[in-house]
């Protein structure tokens, strides 16, 4: 078994806020992650049969849609799933080479290829699914946060961020120390109630979930007279009269 690192008070903890309330469900996180990570620390990542049926691959960051609700308060929910980096992840203790392991600096989950065995226990112990085993290398992979990026020195510090959160477009992914209350991700998940993925299992998750929002019970006011949209007659110019006309057959 591997042991865990001792967590001191005020310990630095790498991760991510994923927004909720903002996920289209676009794919591009998952498709950047793909991209960065095929040729990073991790690459290669292989995709089998990517173009038939039964496709299969390691993929590090998956996106999943579900409806939620029901009649008007219904909305589809998009939830983004990778590592969570969790303060006591089992997939660390149960692994028997050590190759599964918590960076103490920075709280970070990793895989050393050369001495994993492909034996799928970290990805039993994991509840999150978030553990790909790489059946042409025949080892275990997963999210690594980019570490090979937001540590890269070669590159303008401004880009130094996990690929999923540089490519998303509506900004709903957010990467820092979760460690530092005075953070701009820890400040972001006290004021929206951050959570964690699955708490009653204990395993503490690093990167929280801000929840949907609630929409407004407030009912759209009926549109006045002035607002209503022009008939052809309110129309004074003759040729944009007869352009409506063309138009609105």
């Amino acid at each position: 078994m591997t042991c865990l690192p001792e967590i001191a008070p005020g310990q630095k903890k790498l991760g991510l806020v994923i927004d909720l309330d903002t996920c289209v469900g676009c794919q591009a996180c998952a498709t950047n992650c793909k991209e960065w990570n095929s040729s990073g620390h991790s690459g290669p990542l292989p995709d089998l049969k990517p173009y038939s049926a039964g496709a299969e691959g390691v993929w590090f960051n998956r996106v999943h849609s579900y409806e939620a609700g029901e009649g008007g308060d219904g909305r589809t929910v998009h939830f983004p799933r990778s590592c969570l980096h969790c303060e006591t992840p089992d997939c660390v203790t149960v692994c028997p080479t050590g190759a599964s392991y918590k960076r103490i600096e920075d709280g970070i989950v990793l895989v050393d290829h050369d001495i994993c065995i492909g034996c799928g226990l970290c990805a039993w112990a994991c509840p999150y699914g978030a553990r790909e085993m790489d059946e042409d290398a025949g080892v275990m992979k997963k999210c690594t946060l980019c570490i090979d990026r937001i540590y890269n020195e070669t590159i303008p510090e401004a880009q130094r961020q996990p690929a999923c959160v540089l490519t998303c477009p509506t900004s709903a992914r957010h990467f820092g120390d979760l460690g530092d209350p005075e953070s701009a991700v820890s400040k972001l998940v006290a004021e929206r109630g951050g959570q964690d993925l699955m708490p009653e299992l204990g395993y503490n998750p690093v990167n929280k979930y801000l929840p949907p929002r609630k929409r407004s019970s407030v009912a759209a006011a009926p549109a006045t007279p002035h607002e209503a949209a022009p008939t052809p007659m309110d129309i004074k110019n003759p040729l944009l009269r007869w352009m409506d006309k063309v138009l609105t057959r």
